[in-house]
């Protein structure tokens, strides 16, 4: 037997595959691998086969010749060395690159340190070109190579983001995810919010940075930001929920994980006044967060019951997984913060959101974008998915133009 890898290259129309394999099936071809990729209206299509010695060469002629008519340039290597059906090996690790833009200086210094790593490129295929472009890499690593301190190394260089992941079943087995809500789910911090009622804001601010850098104790830089909040109308926290701006793309990321049959809620370091009404306006299966003390129509400065704090916000992910029966390694949890640390620690898959370093080294991955988007590239949802979701149930969901 004899092995063929027939290369077909030139520009896309209806009738290419078609004629190449109305030629193959004239013989008894025993198909080994096929791959096709359309780039801007240009075509790559490879064939690898085995066929009888005798029938090589004239399969060959055949095939170059009907190219050749529809204007379809081939290349055909034959070897002696027949490679055994589904021997490709396969890849170990799924590699995801994002930018707005995303640079050829990323793809290529990736691609020079995994050469140094000795990590071979299987595949790379374009995942999203909105709001980022991304592009996932299918990387075989020898079991010895650091993939995710190379790469991380490399984003930091070149400005993009770079997350590196098993590949396998258990990528595309998640079925819970949380997420944090202040400047993650949102844009702002509710607690700052409430603070400008107050006149305190800026102090309410100068210990939040501190809180989310991790330099203070969260409960207690809590209890003394809400104690600024004392007297302030229990009317203000509705005023500040219905002012509430959701960051961009988390409609669609919930939308698009609610589809799959995710469980999607809060666990916020924030409280339920505020953040409650979010579970309502996107559908959400659950919520934990802190709750204010009213009396008499007005906040006391105090809270109630136990703080969800950075060691609360684990704590609340393993109910929830336990709830809906869900493991912890199919869990997904989303942060900026601190407090942050332990949940993204605990899931299956912890994902830093435009969060300092000091949160980031904790987490599986990072995404450095003002879009949630990303986290659905992240869990292997193409942008032509998403859309093509949207449209088949009727949602309107234009693309807004980027600066």
């Amino acid at each position: 037997m004899t092995a063929v890898l027939i290369t077909v290259t030139g520009p896309d129309k209806p009738g290419v595959t078609g004629a190449l394999f109305a030629v193959l099936s004239q013989r008894p071809v025993e198909l080994l691998d096929v791959e096709q990729v359309v780039i801007r209206g240009w075509l790559t299509l490879g064939v690898q086969l085995s066929v009888a010695d005798a029938d090589a060469r004239e399969l060959t002629e055949q095939v170059e010749d009907t190219m050749d008519e529809i204007g379809m340039q081939v290349r055909v290597r034959r070897s002696q060395e027949t490679p055994e059906p589904g021997g490709r090996v396969p890849a170990t690790h799924t590699v995801l690159v994002m930018g707005r833009p995303l640079q050829a200086s990323a793809i290529g210094e990736l691609a020079r340190r995994f050469g140094e790593l000795g990590v071979n490129i299987d595949t790379i295929t374009r995942v999203a070109d909105y709001p980022v472009t991304g592009l996932e890499l299918s990387v075989s690593a020898p079991a010895d190579s650091d993939l995710r301190a190379a790469v991380a190394s490399v984003g930091r260089d070149v400005g993009a983001d770079i997350a590196v992941q098993a590949s396998g079943l258990e990528r595309r087995s998640k079925r819970l995810i949380v997420f944090d809500v202040d400047s993650t789910l949102i844009t702002g911090e509710v607690i700052e919010m409430l603070a400008e009622h107050t006149g305190a804001r800026g102090e309410v601010e100068a210990i939040t940075a501190a809180a989310m850098r991790g330099e203070l104790d969260f409960a207690a830089s809590l209890r003394a930001r809400v104690a600024m909040l004392a007297g302030l109308p229990e009317s203000v926290l509705a005023e500040v929920a219905a002012s509430l701006e959701l960051t961009p793309g988390a409609r669609t990321t919930i939308r698009t994980l609610k589809r799959l049959g995710y469980r999607c809620g809060i666990v916020s370091g924030g409280f339920t006044q505020v953040a409650g009404g979010l579970v309502d306006e996107l559908g959400l299966d659950f919520i934990a967060a802190n709750t204010l003390e009213v009396v008499g129509g007005r906040l006391t400065g105090q809270l109630v019951g136990e703080i969800v704090d950075r060691a609360g916000k684990a704590v609340a992910l393993r109910r929830f997984a336990e709830e809906f029966g869900i493991p912890l390694d199919q869990t997904v949890a989303v942060g900026d913060g601190a407090n942050d640390i332990d949940m993204l620690s605990t899931a299956g898959l912890g994902i830093a959101f435009n969060a300092k370093p000091v949160v980031a080294e904790h987490a599986d991955t990072a995404v450095n974008q003002p879009f949630l988007d990303p986290v659905l590239f992240i869990l292997g949802i193409s942008r032509a998915d998403i859309e093509a979701a949207d449209t088949a149930d009727g949602t309107m969901a234009a693309r807004i133009p980027l600066g």
